[in-house]
């Protein structure tokens, strides 16, 4: 989905939670639990731009404007490289409504569930708020 690469390259968080249902399913790469809503989901995100450094998408994968997509990204957490992959469904609207998160290595994974889990106490907060 290009607008969702644009809007996270150009460090809009407002642009990327325009871009995702009310009802979107956010599966983390290292929280077996998936987490139901935009508000929760674009609190993660937010955060998750705080976390990684050097962020970039490398790879497009997925016939263009169709509802299935693949962005393939690399960052850093910390001294650990790690690569990645979310993979996103489109509904009829245009809008993300299955947002699954891959990552590895996994010294890379738990690199980022340490600084997830540290800051999860106020996304937590933002998105309750955000949803009153």
């Amino acid at each position: 989905m290009r607008a969702f690469r644009e809007a996270v390259e150009a460090g809009d968080p407002a642009a990327v939670e325009a871009l995702l249902a009310e009802d979107v399913v956010f599966s983390s790469p290292v929280v077996f639990k998936p987490y139901r809503g935009r508000a929760i989901t674009a609190a993660i995100l937010r955060e998750v731009v705080e976390v990684f450094e050097d962020f970039r998408y490398v790879r497009e994968i997925g016939e263009p404007g169709g509802p299935e997509q693949a962005l393939v990204f690399r960052a850093r957490v910390g001294d650990r490289e790690l690569t990645g992959c979310d993979f996103l469904h489109v509904n009829e609207d245009g809008l993300i409504d299955d947002f699954m998160v891959m990552v590895r290595p996994l010294s890379g994974a738990q690199a980022l569930a340490e600084a997830m889990g540290a800051r999860f106490e106020r996304i937590a907060k933002e998105a309750e708020a955000r949803s009153a």
